[in-house]
């Protein structure tokens, strides 16, 4: 079954292993309430690390019991984070998920060199799975979050970090939009040229496992009748899987328009390290949370 709704996320993870969830300071009502969902859904268990009486008193206040959960008491942040990663690092838990800390402070203990969780030759970057209700199935869109001005070597990273996703949604050969402002490549805008090699790597089978085409403008890119309009012929065009874009602050207001303006649900993870990490904003919901754990449970499967 070819996901198409975050709620099918869901569905995939059924029979599947159960993973173990580790929550750094987990101290706030979102994150519990969104793990003890997964619990119940039996996609995880779950470690929670922080203020062990915050946390008890959250779930009291929720009505969850917190025999759910393994509970460790480390209130500080910046302990509770490397603890975290050490116990991943052990094995005693297959995906990381950031609580109510800054972000900063979470990722220092997964980029620290002697004890993080970092792969050598592998760049970290952030993938995004949108269902906006106007486009037929989901879109998975990188980066909006981590890597600021990706260069060509970081991009090809990012596109095969898109296949990997969408695989494990079980879409086999991802159709993937290197997005750009115009169709044309123009030596001038370097967005273009990059989208243009991206695009003929795939035709050689550089890259693998997929379908690119670029550049491509947003609109060309997952509208058919713009496509048609300007006579573009593309495989990808009007019906793409994935959307790379070809910098932060393009994918970020992307996905910002689509979550705050189009109302979008979304699910959201860190790809290139040893484990899937939840990357959840503070002030996401708790069913953003929860879906973003599932799609971390799904990303889980196969990696004994």
């Amino acid at each position: 079954m070819t996901a198409k709704k975050l709620t099918e996320i869901i569905e995939l993870l059924k029979g599947k292993v159960i993973r173990t969830l580790i929550v750094v300071c987990a101290n706030d009502e979102h994150s519990i309430l969104a793990v003890h969902q997964a619990v119940e859904l039996n996609l995880i268990k779950g470690i929670l690390i922080g203020d062990a009486a915050k946390i008890k008193s959250v779930c009291l206040e929720s009505g969850i019991d917190p025999g759910r959960f393994t509970i460790i008491d480390q209130p500080v942040e910046e302990l509770a984070a490397q603890l975290a990663v050490d116990l991943v690092n052990r094995g005693e838990g297959e995906i990381l998920m950031k609580g109510l800390l800054p972000t900063d402070k979470f990722m220092r203990a997964i980029l620290n060199k002697e004890r993080g969780l970092t792969q050598p030759g592998k760049v970290v970057s952030h993938v995004t799975i949108i269902e906006n209700e106007n486009y037929p199935k989901l879109l998975i869109v990188s980066d909006v979050a981590v890597i600021p001005l990706p260069d060509l070597n970081q991009k090809i990273q990012m596109i095969n970090y898109l296949v990997e996703v969408a695989n494990h949604l079980e879409i086999i050969l991802p159709k993937i939009a290197i997005i750009a402002p115009t169709e044309q490549v123009i030596q001038s805008i370097p967005s273009t040229t990059d989208a243009a090699l991206l695009a003929k790597m795939g035709d050689r089978g550089q890259i693998r496992g997929c379908i690119i085409d670029g550049p491509l403008a947003l609109d060309v890119a997952i509208d058919s009748e713009a496509a048609l309009i300007k006579g573009l012929k593309s495989a990808v065009a009007g019906d793409a899987d994935c959307l790379l874009f070809p910098n932060l602050e393009s994918g970020n207001v992307f996905y910002k328009v689509n979550t705050k303006l189009a109302r979008s649900e979304s699910a959201a993870i860190l790809v290139g390290t040893r484990v899937p990490v939840v990357l959840a904003s503070r002030g996401d919901t708790t069913r953003v949370k929860l879906f973003s754990i599932a799609l971390g449970a799904l990303m889980a499967q196969g990696r004994d």
